[in-house]
């Protein structure tokens, strides 16, 4: 007798002999687009982004399916220079991944020309054996500038690698991209049902999504000092409430998430809830509490306890 809960398990086809399948790293300094690139690329906004460096703090994988090939996106941390052991962190799983994929998405901002932050990437980079492809994102910004950037990125740029010129925000140059991408990956399986495009559970990102809100909407320290944890998730057929806590360093920024009354603490709720009714597909009841942990992105302890481990 066939058991009832495997009709509706998701289904992997199987793959033909012609198709392709892998795992590509999106690396790069912080605040190069690495996150709005992967959301462009998968259709959906699956990783948070903001002006704020150092906003991607998970790897979080990013799925994309065609006729042709299964592409999972490993979107890293912005690789930088570490202040604190959270930084450490976030710089080792970045730097893990490199040699951990079958491609690697070397992505820089060509709206200014290579820097210090870039020549240090393309150090890490050079003795690697997984294929490479420089891609020069916001290129279109400086339209009349474009040969000079470019020729500043095309000397860091190894003999081995390709150079692919795109916008993550209008689009433009993406399609030849996505087959640059995939010209470089072996024939493979489904690794994840067609239809899925992030291996993330919806709590994970639900608790993203307030994280993005409060980059957003405070400033100062707050953003490096502050992490969500979804202690909560009760689904019904007409409505979902969620139950999260905010965690900051110091009672200062405990009084600023909160605001004049509260003031920014709704404004934080409100935008957060707005956002998951999308991802849902339903309402949304959201209760934000803030706690003080005083120096939790010093502990490896509290790191962990908040997801943070190190990537081996």
């Amino acid at each position: 007798m066939s058991n009832p809960v495997e009709s509706f398990l998701p289904v992997i086809p199987v793959a033909s002999p012609e198709f392709k399948s892998g795992f590509i790293a999106i690396i790069g300094r912080p605040n190069v687009g690495k996150s709005t690139l992967m959301n462009r690329l998968v259709g959906e906004k699956i990783a948070i982004t903001s002006p704020v460096p150092q906003t991607t703090r998970n790897r979080l994988q990013g799925i994309l399916t065609t006729s042709e090939a299964q592409i999972i996106f490993v979107d890293t941390p912005g690789i930088h220079k570490p202040h604190h052991e959270l930084g450490k962190v976030l710089v080792q799983n970045a730097v893990s991944a490199i040699n951990n994929v079958d491609v690697v998405l070397f992505v820089v901002d060509a709206s200014s020309p290579a820097g210090g932050g870039d020549r240090y990437i393309t150090d890490l980079l050079q003795h690697s054996k997984t294929p490479i492809i420089l891609g020069l994102n916001k290129i279109d910004l400086q339209e009349d500038k474009r040969d000079k950037l470019r020729e500043s990125y095309q000397e860091i740029c190894q003999e081995n690698w390709e150079m692919v010129d795109f916008s993550a925000v209008t689009g433009d140059g993406l399609d030849n991209l996505q087959e640059k991408l995939i010209t470089k990956l072996d024939f493979g399986p489904y690794y994840y049902p067609p239809d899925l495009i992030t291996d993330q559970p919806e709590r994970f990102i639900v608790g993203e999504l307030i994280r993005e809100q409060i980059l957003l909407l405070t400033k100062e320290e707050i953003p490096h000092s502050v992490a969500v944890t979804v202690e909560k998730m009760e689904e019904s057929a007409k409505l979902t409430k969620i139950y999260a806590a905010i965690s900051v360093e110091r009672t200062s920024q405990k009084s600023i998430i909160i605001g004049h009354k509260g003031s920014m603490l709704k404004e934080i709720g409100t935008v957060s809830r707005q956002q998951m009714q999308k991802l849902l597909s339903g309402k949304v009841y959201l209760e934000l509490f803030v706690k003080v942990e005083p120096k939790w992105r010093q502990s490896r302890l509290r790191l962990a306890e908040f997801g943070y481990d190190v990537i081996s």
